[in-house]
């Protein structure tokens, strides 16, 4: 049967009869598109009462929000999750790189440790207990004075005379609108910063190849002593060599042939979490760009899917692997590949190549270059590769961390300004943390001395960091 056009028409009227502020229906609206429809507008309620509006609380988003409220501003923390630490805790990542470096990385170094929390001793380079991490990271957040809202996201972003000044977000409290003097995007996909209309790119063209993603999960093993040919991290911060990283993962690939399954990771990894609790990482999802909602949907259940029939599969061996059992897989697929939003520097191939040194230097890099496949044929032949680059340690200058195309908008985590060699070295997230706390410090002086970012001098924002104690 033909679709009924005049059925739509009716149901376009009554809905707008019925709002409150509806705009009329415009002449011609009979004619309109059948695949369109017109939303009504309406009054949102407006909050106008923050300094530094933070979206994303993965680790970029809670240093910066961190930074921000201890050095005065009065900061608002949006997340989309129900806990805090994004891929930390939402995405059961549980091993930390590049972690190294002065600030907000030592606090949670040494609280981690009062709590017996964290695996080995490498301060740039562990595993940690995410459960731990979650309640960490919010009385940090609670102590600091930050007000937190869960379950949050941001939709809409409203530029007036080329300044971000509004966003509206939309919770279980409806859709609402919020106003500060300055915002930070921390979302690792650069949602604030596209919806704000920035120019942004991802992977290796818009078009990608990207880098997959990939599902983390707990397990409870019987003895996890048994499995430690298989487990990476385990006693030792090699990854080459007897007893390292790769030796377990090619010990650990014999045991998934032996079961008769193979992972869609190239290098499936277990990592130790805590007495017999370890994180199993197994996956690849290929070709999915993580604001599509429908792709990245499907591929988190096609990788639910896949860790299940793995666990299961090994479960059959019996021997160390008797009793298996998924204990939790990760409410946010890891994406290692968002939009990087332009800045007003733009992190290149050739300043790790060239170890590059800045005035504004907000973190230094020391993580090398690590892109997995971007497809399934190229995972076969080589899981990770590093584009003939060997990385000289190197700096993020502050600039990289302020929009170009739009005052008043910060980033900090994987959503920097950086081409796609740059972000496959400082996505990790140590160096996250790092930038959060830069623009969290340089969005607060920015804020309270009414200027925007780019006006502020680097050495206000390091010395604001000093003065909070999270530089030496």
């Amino acid at each position: 049967m033909e679709k009924s056009r005049f059925d739509r028409r009716s149901f376009l009227r009554r809905s707008i009869a019925g709002g409150a502020a509806a705009p009329f229906l415009a002449e011609g609206a009979d004619d309109a598109n059948d695949d369109l429809f017109l939303e009504p507008s309406k009054e949102l309620p407006l909050n106008d009462d923050a300094d530094v509006i933070v979206c994303g609380a993965g680790p970029a988003g809670i240093s910066a929000a961190i930074a921000a409220a201890r050095s005065g501003a009065r900061v608002k923390l949006f997340e989309v999750h129900g806990c805090l630490g994004g891929v930390w805790t939402a995405g059961l990542l549980t091993y930390i790189f590049d972690f190294d470096k002065p600030g907000l990385t030592r606090e949670i170094i040494k609280i981690l440790d009062e709590r017996n929390a964290r695996r080995n001793q490498n301060m740039s380079r562990f595993v940690y207990e995410p459960e731990e991490m979650k309640i960490l990271l919010e009385e940090l957040c609670l102590e600091a004075g930050i007000e937190v809202q869960l379950f949050t996201r941001v939709v809409a972003a409203f530029p007036e005379n080329n300044r971000l000044r509004t966003i509206v977000t939309e919770s279980k409290a409806g859709r609402q609108a919020w106003r500060a003097k300055v915002f930070i995007d921390t979302t690792g996909d650069g949602d604030l910063g596209a919806l704000a209309g920035c120019n942004w790119e991802v992977g290796q063209s818009k078009d990608c190849p990207c880098q997959p993603l990939t599902m983390n999960a707990l397990a409870v093993v019987k003895d996890a002593d048994a499995l430690a040919p298989f487990t990476s991290f385990r006693g030792t911060d090699a990854f080459k060599g007897p007893g390292g990283h790769l030796t377990a993962v090619e010990a650990f690939k014999k045991e998934l042939e032996r079961a008769g399954v193979e992972a869609s990771y190239g290098h499936p990894t277990i990592f130790p979490v805590r007495d017999d609790l370890v994180m199993l990482m197994l996956n690849h999802e290929y070709g999915i760009k993580p604001w599509d909602a429908a792709a990245i949907s499907e591929a988190t259940m096609r990788s639910r899917a896949e860790i299940f029939r793995i666990m299961r599969a090994l479960r059959k061996l019996g021997g160390p692997w008797e009793g298996l059992q998924i204990a939790a897989t990760a409410e946010q697929i890891g994406v290692r590949d968002g939009r990087r939003i332009r800045g007003r520097y733009e992190v290149t191939r050739d300043d790790l190549v060239n170890g590059a040194r800045h005035d504004d230097a907000v973190a230094r890099v020391t993580f090398g270059v690590d892109i997995h496949a971007h497809s399934r044929e190229a995972n076969d032949k080589e899981p990770i590769v590093r584009a003939n680059t060997k990385a000289i340690p190197y700096d993020i200058p502050l600039r990289a961390l302020i929009a170009k195309d739009l005052d008043g908008l910060m980033m900090a985590g994987r959503c920097i300004s950086g081409d796609f060699i740059a972000h496959a070295s400082y996505r990790v997230t140590g160096n996250a943390v790092a930038m959060g706390e830069s623009a969290g410090a340089v969005a607060a002086v920015a804020a309270m001395t009414d200027r925007l970012p780019h006006e502020v001098d680097w050495k206000e924002g390091a010395g604001k960091l000093s003065e909070i104690g999270l530089r030496g």
